[in-house]
């Protein structure tokens, strides 16, 4: 007996297949604001400071309320920490460690969770610690986990992440754009996408601006002779436009790595005090 599928049930399998696969490989789903805190501090330490790793509870809730790095500032307790922590076990993007000194320790899974890679996983940190953000700060605060040399080198991680529609456009291509993670929940995002949307049109009801009234031929003899164009911005070669804009661009993200080396200069001392 013949108990081969026929070509439409083998579609019908190829496509079921396809699927299957498609939502096995989306782990991840919206965070609250909490969780996503915590997540991106337990990357961002598993990166910066890595003998301080895993991290205990009271670790996290003061990574979570720093003062540097983070955007909003947040005023966790341990109590809020617990029950994300909790809640992102569940998940599966977070595990507990029993350390040496029995005090529970917390890692992540974000890699697997969100199927990234290193460079993919450092940008998704800098945005859930932060926020929306435009490219160029965003490349000078990723370096501090990994090695983003410019923004150029930046671009394709960035398109990556959109292709896997982990992170989301706030504003048009070009310089200034500003950029996100798509962690958010709806009706964070709904806010979000509002603060940035497009510029109202004009009103269809706006009266038009008066035309200008004809004048004489004596009153135009009169009138003053009309100023030479002055050169514009248009005016200016834009390939040496668009490289000043990324020198500029650079220039910003090196002192934001500077700056950043200090805040862990400063984060280890605060952990040797504490």
């Amino acid at each position: 007996m013949n108990t081969e599928p026929t070509s439409g049930e083998s579609s019908s399998a190829e496509t079921s297949s396809a699927e299957s696969t498609e939502v096995a490989a989306k782990q991840w789903q919206a965070l609250d604001h909490s969780q996503r805190r915590i997540l991106g501090v337990l990357v961002e330490k598993a990166k910066t400071t890595p003998d301080g790793y895993p991290l205990s509870i009271n670790a996290l809730t003061s990574g979570c309320n720093q003062k540097s790095n983070r955007s909003p500032q947040m005023n966790l307790d341990s109590d809020d920490v617990e029950v994300s922590l909790s809640e992102l076990r569940h998940l599966g993007v977070i595990g507990e460690i029993q350390g040496g000194g029995r005090v529970a320790k917390y890692r992540h899974y974000a890699k697997d969770w969100l199927g990234v890679d290193k460079f993919e996983l450092a940008v998704m940190a800098e945005l859930m610690l932060r926020g929306e953000q435009t490219l160029g700060d965003l490349r000078g605060r990723a370096a501090r986990m990994e090695a983003i040399a410019d923004i150029a080198a930046l671009r394709p991680v960035v398109a990556s992440l959109i292709e896997k529609e982990l992170v989301i456009e706030l504003s048009p291509a070009g310089r200034g754009q500003m950029i996100t993670h798509n962690l958010y929940e709806p009706d964070e995002l709904e806010r979000l996408r509002k603060k940035f949307g497009p510029a109202p049109a004009a009103t269809a009801g706006a009266p038009a601006a008066h035309a200008p009234q004809s004048s004489s031929p004596v009153q135009q003899s009169q009138r003053a002779p009309a100023a030479a164009p002055t050169p514009t911005a248009a005016a200016v070669d834009p390939n040496r436009l668009e490289e000043l804009e990324v020198e500029v661009a650079d220039l910003r993200s090196e002192v934001l790595e500077l700056k950043h080396q200090v805040d862990n200069l400063q984060d280890k001392i605060d952990q040797i005090m504490s």
